[in-house]
């Protein structure tokens, strides 16, 4: 079990980024949230087996259609396990 703390900037508010994040996070079956910052990022906390992790990561590169991603930082944190589902705020 791992946990990632995700930030995504560029184009990523407005285009369903949080929504397509929360499906594909659940497809993957992880476990978190999601949610737009006012700096214009969306900020991520996911937890999940690494491979999982990593191809969540690797679809936050480009995410859904209409964003434009121009980066992503990933801090990888101590699993904490206190996530049921994975939300959006």
């Amino acid at each position: 079990m791992k946990r990632a703390h995700i930030y995504v900037s560029g184009y990523v508010q407005g285009v369903f980024f949080r929504a397509n994040t929360r499906w594909k996070a659940l497809a993957l079956g992880l476990t978190g949230w999601v949610r737009n910052l006012q700096d214009g990022r969306v900020e991520i906390i996911a937890e999940g087996p690494e491979d999982a992790l990593n191809k969540l990561v690797e679809w936050c590169n480009t995410g859904p259609r209409g964003a434009r991603v121009t980066s992503v930082q990933v801090f990888e944190e101590k699993p904490e396990g206190d996530f049921e589902s994975f939300d959006v705020w």
